[in-house]
């Protein structure tokens, strides 16, 4: 297979828990195939030493943990993020279809490679991290020039990866060598999720998770910036609300703010200066059943998947027009979309063509077309001991015979034999399926209707928890 040539350097950035983290070389996060709920139990084990101290701002807390690796395989998090696919497929897949090359076990440290991996502390400020950004690019690029001088840097960021590379890109210099900043369902906008992981709280393995988690800058800011709390006056903001959500710092959440306006404004000063408004091209995963805004019920937050009345779907975590940065509109056919599912949408097929038009030389032509009935999918992000894993699609478009379809589902583990399902026709265009029985573990559960390609199914995440949780 013939690869295609790039000579820029490749970053890729991961979004929250997608880096694995250790202390003393002992590692504190982090999975292989299979060990989803190891490495639950692992990282519950070491929470009271992981937690932040209050204030921590921008600073680390000089505990000793440091980043090793992107993780390769299924993780997730309760209280914090949900079920996301790791990142060896895409770096495998980036190396098969274009010249990139990673570094390797026994490379030195000057060593000239063209496709980098950013690991990072997820718990700390995006701000903290994207100084350490610009640190590790600042090396690589000026190591790869010295083979090709011209080269610049093409940045691959999921979720909140994209904001720790456009705040190097518009506040720290990074735009003066940046051709290109692809954001794959990142919450420019932020999400109603991570606000309700800081109010609600969780569990693990007999651990509780929330005074960690409510410790986290990062966390912090992922919270939306835009009216998303019912209140008797209509949606308000977090900060125009007249008393304090529980569980989130009231310090945390005004700097959280504050980030955000520094990108914002920093971003539409460079292109009201005349640089490119398509600096940043966000791929926004759409038409999946995604909680955008929140009713407070007894100190808690209940999701709700509409905003004033309206339905925007989104990737399952990231409202669709929360995936879009400041300066490029909703209409502008730069940003690209796709029927893919948050905690998936590396893998997905569509998503892929979008990442061989940012990276290769000539505009791609081998891309198939939509699917002739695209799907919204939902499953559950958790799932308690025993309980059985229900699975609803609904055709997103009302193209004909979209009542009628032969819709498959096919629920994979971390290892094991994967389960296939044909969904039941609900009517309307829904359909749905229940399987029982499955093990505690992680799962993708892909679907699409018969009369596509298996490569246009939308894929789901989903993790089985234990009796102790």
């Amino acid at each position: 297979m013939r690869r295609e040539h790039v000579d820029d350097l490749v970053v890729v950035i991961p979004g929250i828990l997608g880096s694995r983290l250790a202390v003393d070389g002992k590692e504190v996060w982090g999975t292989s195939p299979g060990a989803a709920l190891r490495a639950i139990r692992t990282f519950a084990g070491s929470i009271k030493d992981l937690r932040l101290p209050k204030d921590i701002g921008d600073g680390h807390p000089g505990d000793g943990v440091v980043p090793t690796g992107l993780l390769p395989s299924l993780h997730a998090l309760p209280g914090v993020w949900p079920v996301v696919d790791g990142y060896g497929s895409l770096i495998d897949w980036l190396e098969r279809t274009f010249t990139l090359r990673r570094a390797l076990p026994g490379d030195g440290p000057d060593t000239a490679v063209n496709l980098v991996e950013f690991a990072y502390d997820w718990r700390l400020s995006c701000r903290y991290n994207a100084h350490l950004l610009s640190i590790r690019v600042d090396k690589a690029l000026g190591r790869w020039r010295t083979r090709h001088p011209d080269a610049q840097v093409r940045l691959i960021c999921h979720s909140m990866g994209g904001l720790i590379a456009r705040y190097w890109v518009e506040c720290l210099g990074g735009a003066e060598v940046t051709r290109l900043l692809v954001t794959l369902g990142t919450p420019h906008r932020r999400s109603i999720g991570a606000l309700a992981s800081l109010v609600n709280g969780d569990r693990v393995a007999g651990v509780d998770l929330t005074a960690f988690s409510r410790s986290l800058p990062s966390l912090h800011q992922l919270t939306p910036d835009y009216a998303c709390i019912e209140s008797p006056d209509g949606l308000r903001t977090t900060h125009e609300l007249s008393t304090t959500l529980d569980g989130v710092d009231a310090n945390l959440l005004a700097d959280a703010r504050r980030f955000h306006d520094e990108i914002r404004t920093a971003a539409l000063g460079r292109v009201a200066a005349g640089g490119s408004d398509r600096l940043c091209r966000p791929v926004v995963g759409v038409r999946q059943p995604t909680p955008t805004t929140a009713a407070v019920v007894d100190g808690r937050l209940r999701l709700i998947e509409t905003i004033e009345g309206k339905d925007e779907g989104g990737d399952g975590r990231v409202p669709r027009f929360a995936a879009y940065p400041a300066e490029v509109s909703l209409d502008d056919p730069a940003a690209r979309s796709s029927f893919a599912n948050h905690g998936a949408i590396k893998r997905h097929a569509g998503v892929r063509g979008d990442l061989y038009d940012a990276l290769a030389p000539e505009p791609g032509v081998y891309r198939g077309a939509e699917p002739g009935h695209p799907l919204g999918v939902r499953v559950p992000e958790f799932l308690a001991p025993g309980e059985p894993l229900r699975i609803e699609a609904e055709a997103v478009t009302g193209g004909r015979g979209s009542d009628r379809l032969a819709v498959r589902a096919v629920v994979e583990p971390e290892d094991g034999r994967a389960v296939t399902r044909v969904l039941r026709n609900l009517g309307d265009g829904r359909y749905e399926a229940t399987v029982d029985g499955l093990s505690p573990g992680a799962y993708a559960v892909s679907v699409h209707a018969s009369s596509d390609q298996p490569s246009d199914a939308v894929t789901a995440m989903t993790l089985v928890l234990e009796g102790d949780e």
